[in-house]
């Protein structure tokens, strides 16, 4: 039986993970383009996808918190207009791809992730300020 994945030279597979072939259907904002979309941007709503607690650590200004795990998640997402443009991330930015493509799915048509997640946001920025 043929395979269908490429293998490399250590004997590893070289397919894509899941995350990956899910980040290809979306769109990804680097930090500084999520930035400068949200700055400019009129009735945006920026959505955290991390736990309560790690939201009350720290967040960026203006978000909201619908975590992830909620057993009500997408109760909580279905109360959100989906003509909506929504800007969502999480830590690393796996989290927020799982969401934004839920809600594409759900029907939301303007939903961005911000790429590399808060790991990348403060690398580029130094903080959550931006």
């Amino acid at each position: 039986m043929a395979e269908n994945r490429t293998e490399s030279a250590e004997g590893k597979s070289c397919r894509p993970r899941r995350w990956q072939l899910l980040k290809q259907q979306l769109h990804n904002l680097a930090p500084v383009d999520f930035a400068r979309a949200l700055r400019d941007g009129r009735g945006v709503t920026l959505i955290d996808v991390r736990t309560p607690e790690e939201y009350r650590q720290a967040h960026l200004p203006g978000a909201i918190n619908i975590s992830y795990l909620s057993a009500d998640l997408w109760d909580q997402l279905e109360m959100l207009e989906t003509e909506g443009k929504y800007f969502v991330y999480c830590r690393t930015e796996r989290r927020a791809l799982r969401v934004c493509m839920l809600m594409k799915n759900g029907g939301f048509e303007q939903v961005f992730n911000l790429n590399g997640g808060l790991i990348a946001w403060e690398e580029t920025f130094g903080s959550l300020g931006g």
